[in-house]
């Protein structure tokens, strides 16, 4: 199978539910944002010290769990393409939620903001963070848009966003911690 194939040579794509529509259409945007965040963790992922073999299993989850919300935003509701979709796990956020408690078990209490940076690993770590706000805005605007608020994958997959940017977060703060690196507190300057 050849990756290329023409059909989107004149502006439009398609859904996997099999529409078509301009590239520059919410659907398209919402799944291309994920699509974006996934490949910042794979590049984390790739920076990993070796010894954090827990990080690279939540990340590697994360980006299949990613993958299956790509498909959810490409495939529009009550489509019978819905069929062939799985389902986020119901405890996904409880996982992450779990996730953070135990990497913040060894950070110092946060009394002040920080600047994104450190270790490369942490500074990716925190553009992947501002990504995902992004990829949750984008969630937002296409839930509104399409008046589909009461879909429950789709808040489902919200709310998964939601916490994986404070999971980010704290990854950050730990990559920092466990390879030597304070977090840099912001001054007023």
């Amino acid at each position: 199978m050849k990756v290329y194939t023409g059909g989107g040579d004149k502006g439009k794509t398609s859904l996997f539910s099999g529409e078509r529509v301009p590239k520059h259409h919410i659907r398209i945007e919402a799944y291309g944002d994920l699509d974006e965040l996934n490949s910042f963790l794979g590049a984390i992922i790739a920076c990993l010290p070796e010894k954090e073999s827990a990080v690279r299993e939540d990340l590697e989850t994360i980006q299949s769990h990613l993958f299956l919300a790509g498909a959810w935003l490409a495939t529009t509701p009550n489509s019978s393409a819905t069929g062939y979709l799985t389902t986020l796990p119901a405890n996904v956020s409880k996982e992450l939620e779990q996730r953070i408690d135990e990497l913040s078990e060894v950070l110092p209490v946060l009394k002040e903001f920080i600047l994104p940076g450190g270790q490369p690993v942490a500074a990716w770590t925190h553009v992947a963070r501002t990504v995902c706000r992004r990829c949750e805005r984008r969630l937002t605007e296409l839930i509104e848009a399409s008046a589909m608020a009461e879909e429950s994958e789709l808040a489902v997959i919200q709310i998964y966003l939601n916490r994986l940017s404070d999971y980010l977060f704290v990854l950050a703060r730990y990559l920092n911690k466990v390879l030597g690196t304070a977090d840099k507190t912001w001054k007023k300057k």
